[in-house]
């Protein structure tokens, strides 16, 4: 694996940060977890980075090879060379990825968009992805909730602190703060990342909804939804149970953050799908 940055690790069980070398880009990759266990790939949402799952994984690495990129112009990794944010040649950078990393197998999870992520990487390699999980991903495009807050402003970029948690705001349940490293991290993105990458994402699913490119998949699937959700419908999950065999949970009290809102009862439905066994809680961690 051609790596930049950090020296891998060499325990078996260790974390390893590393910066994969693609055609397309580098790409920046955290890997947790025993290295013969299962593989699971957390895919992070638009403008936000690998670190939201940062309280998810402690609870998930008994079980599984924990594996998170930083999407391209999100997070460590930087703008696609050619500028191509759409999402089947995210699919075709994700899948490279993970040849590079030697993963045969791997269930893939995507929170909010980087769900349509995870499909796409499923419709292009079916034989990689075995198994996929959408934490509050929008089955269609009439779900969406349009946002009341103002939106970030190219001219005035990059933005306040202020001016990140209005937009980033309806990401959570009503009254919980944005975690100052998520703000960070924002601001560090350029304007352009962030708007292609959501319009890509929104010309996914204009030219088919989810519950109908995962039907055609015919994968085991697991949707988690917090009923709180801000920025889609929570009662629009249950269009994923026209998908054979899938199951549908909601959380409640949850938004549509539940990674970092909820991360213990998140994790506890994730392994019940996976038939893995939870870690211990976290002592410290983004709250």
């Amino acid at each position: 694996m051609t790596t930049r940055g950090t020296t891998p690790q060499t325990s078996p069980d260790s974390t390893e940060v590393s910066t994969l070398r693609l055609e397309n880009g580098d790409l920046h990759v955290r890997q947790d977890g025993p290295r013969d266990a299962p593989a699971l790939l957390l895919l992070h949402g638009s403008a936000t980075s690998s670190r939201s799952w940062d309280a998810l994984v402690p609870l998930l690495t008994t079980a599984h090879r924990v594996i998170r990129f930083d999407l391209p112009g999100h997070g460590r990794s930087p703008e696609p060379a050619d500028g191509d944010y759409a999402t089947p040649t995210l699919a075709r950078t994700l899948a490279a990825a993970l040849d590079r990393l030697r993963v045969p197998h791997v269930t893939a999870v995507g929170h909010s968009s980087g769900g349509y992520a995870a499909t796409a990487l499923a419709e292009r390699r079916p034989g990689l992805v075995t198994a996929l999980g959408l934490i509050n991903t929008g089955p269609r495009l009439d779900a969406f909730i349009a946002p009341e807050s103002l939106a970030l402003d190219p001219e005035r970029w990059p933005p306040s602190d202020e001016q990140i948690r209005r937009f980033a705001g309806p990401a959570f349940r009503e009254g919980y703060r944005v975690p100052q490293e998520l703000v960070d991290e924002l601001r560090g993105m350029s304007y352009r990342a962030i708007g292609a990458a959501m319009q890509a994402y929104t010309a996914y699913l204009e030219q088919r909804a989810l519950p109908s490119r995962l039907t055609d998949l015919g994968k085991p699937l697991h949707v988690i939804f917090g009923d709180q959700d801000r920025r889609w419908r929570p009662s629009s999950a249950a269009d994923y149970r026209v998908v054979p065999g899938a199951t549908v949970e909601w959380l409640p009290g949850a938004g549509h953050t539940p990674i970092l809102e909820e991360p213990q009862r998140t994790a506890a439905l994730l392994l019940a799908f996976t038939g893995g066994r939870p870690g211990p809680a976290p002592t410290s961690g983004t709250t």
